[in-house]
């Protein structure tokens, strides 16, 4: 599109000897789609999210694997609501923060809020009011929280969220942030119930953060050794013999229909392939010899737990689908 043309772009800029283009954030593109509408306050709040990619400079010699990059996919989302709703929309996000970072099996929390900086824009009363729904929504969800006098944005204050990891390290994650600016910027309107147009509040939020960092994160918790229902590869078949290759390729095929991630290793003597299949923290191996294909069972051995015995295939399909479900870490 002509926007996107050189004449209506940042000139490049050369960082260590390669050259840039400058890209906005990604706030503004949901703004314009704001912009783009005719609200009044029965419509708020409106919530959109994407998964947005998003830069920033890092000094080539601070640049670490999943954990410190130029380039990296964000949990962007951002809601347009009326000032009373701050703190509902505030718990809202709270709730979904901590529900999806359960999952995950982070519960552990460090809470911080930030307030108004003394270079800031907004009038009084809308920081008054905003940083008092932040700390209505955290009250109310029950969360103790330490605050940063002054460490807010300059645009409004906001909550961060760090989670803990399995050996006691602290990773920001989650962000909800109050914003007073864009709406301004960008002269943002709904029409109250008076027919007079008033500015609505914008809140910015992520909960992962980056997710490449956040997939980072998850593999130095779980040391690679991920939950059943987390992990890349669930089950891996070990076949004694090629004569049992049919039995096998059908309990893959089953396996695979009930949306087990499942595949087959061969080619290697049997203590062979169990050492490398646990070198990889596979969570299930499934032993099969003439004996498990003629009687159809599975002899299983697991990551957690080593041997478990011989199960009916169905057995073991069904135990892993109700892991699945209930996002379990073992057989």
């Amino acid at each position: 599109p002509a926007f996107f043309s050189a004449k209506n772009m940042k000139k490049p800029i050369q960082v260590e000897d390669e050259m840039y283009q400058l890209k906005p954030m990604n706030c503004p593109f949901h703004v314009a789609i704001y912009k783009d509408g005719y609200f009044s306050y029965k419509d708020l709040p409106i919530r959109w999210a994407e998964m947005g990619t998003v830069y920033r400079y890092e000094r080539s010699g601070t640049m670490h694997g999943l954990f410190r990059v130029r380039g990296f996919t964000q949990d962007d989302a951002h809601i347009f609501c009326l000032p009373h709703q701050i703190a509902d929309e505030i718990l809202g996000v709270l709730d979904l923060t901590e529900e999806i970072l359960g999952q995950f099996g982070f519960t552990d929390f460090e809470v911080n809020l930030s307030t108004r900086p003394e270079k800031s824009v907004g009038d009084d009363a809308i920081w008054e009011k905003a940083e008092g729904a932040l700390i209505e929504s955290l009250n109310r969800k029950g969360w103790a929280y330490a605050v940063d006098d002054g460490g807010g944005a300059f645009y409004g204050p906001k909550i961060d969220i760090k989670i803990t990891d399995a050996i006691g390290r602290k990773w920001q994650c989650s962000t909800v942030q109050l914003d007073f600016n864009l709406p301004e910027r960008f002269d943002l309107q709904y029409v109250d119930a008076q027919n007079v147009k008033q500015r609505p509040i914008m809140i910015h939020r992520a909960i992962f953060g980056s997710l490449e960092r956040f997939f980072g994160i998850l593999t130095e918790n779980y040391a690679g050794a991920f939950p059943l229902w987390m992990a890349p590869t669930q089950v891996r078949l070990l076949p004694v013999t090629d004569t049992v290759t049919p039995y096998v390729e059908e309990v893959q095929r089953k396996m695979r229909e009930a949306g087990i991630r499942v595949d087959i290793t061969t080619n290697e003597r049997l203590a062979k392939l169990v050492r490398n299949a646990e070198k990889q923290k596979v969570p299930v191996m499934c032993v099969v010899g003439e004996q498990e294909a003629a009687d159809g069972t599975l002899t299983v051995r697991t990551y957690a737990d080593g041997d478990q015995g011989a199960f009916a295939m169905q057995d073991v399909i069904d135990r892993i689908v109700v892991a699945n479900k209930g996002k379990k870490e073992k057989f």
